[in-house]
């Protein structure tokens, strides 16, 4: 009898684990633009039912592809559908979201979501406790995000709307991780786990889509079709396994604090092709909810012997 291969976890970040972070926070960055860039074609709910569905279809084939099972009875299903319903809402505030504000901006508030871990887990998982710097940390995150929304209020009220949504999504991503945390989850494989995400999303969204009244329109240019391609292929299906196979592989603090370049992505592009405005104010911010997720994160020094 052979026995099955164990995959050793790996200290620190190699070249290829780099390599893969940078590539999927650039793209992350660039996607919030390109689904912005694309709404002047489809609907943001429609726009991202079909992403959705895609991506489903395509784990579903990976995973019959690799022997993976998808559905078996592990009591994982309760928890499974409420991070599903968690990820839809966030999938849902992100395209309206874009509709109001920057994709520079609201990618900033969504990045916010280390924060709402932070916050949150420590309620249902006693070992996770804040101490000194990270509540520091914290309160830092927390000022650089009310300084931004203040900062976009001198706008105009679409703005603050779309802002706000940022926020909110970022605060549902972090619920969908404290999920995870705090149940069975976390004993699932990472396709099963995806998998519950993205079918969620993909029977929800389109129904808010008809729900909203939006119009089908079935004759797409080239360019939304590339679009569609790059969020459903890259996007919801390659980067997000590609994220999960380094999580089982790499330190997950080293490998989250790569997560920080995907605003900086995501101003550089929207400045760059829709020429969004990016204000010191808002590089500010940027900067301070960075830090003060780093400090959260950061490990307590060992006590000496």
């Amino acid at each position: 009898m052979t026995a099955r291969a164990v995959v050793a976890r790996k200290a620190h970040l190699d070249t290829l684990a780099i390599s893969l972070l940078l590539g999927c926070c650039l793209f992350w960055g660039f996607q919030q633009v390109l689904i912005k860039a694309t709404m002047g074609e489809m609907p943001p709910m429609f726009q991202a039912s079909l992403r959705l569905v895609g991506a489903t279809a395509l784990l579903w084939l990976w995973c019959r592809w690799r022997g993976i099972a998808l559905f078996g009875r592990d009591g994982s299903l309760q928890a499974g559908l409420l991070a599903g319903a968690l990820f839809a809402g966030e999938f849902a505030l992100i395209y309206s979201g874009l509709q109001h504000t920057t994709a520079s901006r609201l990618t900033v508030f969504l990045y916010t979501s280390p924060f709402w871990v932070a916050l949150l887990v420590p309620m249902w998982v006693k070992s996770e406790k804040l101490r000194g710097l990270q509540w520091l940390g914290l309160l830092a995150a927390f000022v650089a995000v009310v300084f931004a929304l203040r900062e976009g209020m001198s706008g105009n009220a679409a703005m603050v709307r779309g802002d706000l949504m940022g926020l909110l999504a970022g605060l549902l991503w972090g619920l969908t991780t404290v999920v995870i945390r705090a149940s069975g989850l976390s004993r699932v494989s990472a396709e099963k786990l995806l998998f519950y995400q993205l079918a969620v999303s993909a029977l929800a969204l389109p129904m808010l889509s008809l729900g909203l009244g939006e119009v089908w329109v079935w004759h797409f240019s080239a360019f939304a079709v590339s679009s569609l391609l790059l969020q459903t292929i890259v996007g919801a299906f390659a980067s997000y396994l590609a994220w999960m196979w380094m999580l089982g592989r790499y330190p997950a603090t080293q490998i989250s604090v790569f997560v920080f370049f995907t605003p900086l992505f995501a101003l550089l592009f929207g400045a760059l092709w829709l020429g969004e405005r990016v204000t010191p104010g808002l590089l500010a911010a940027l900067a301070t909810v960075a830090a003060g997720i780093v400090l959260v994160n950061r490990r307590p020094a060992p006590l000496s012997a």
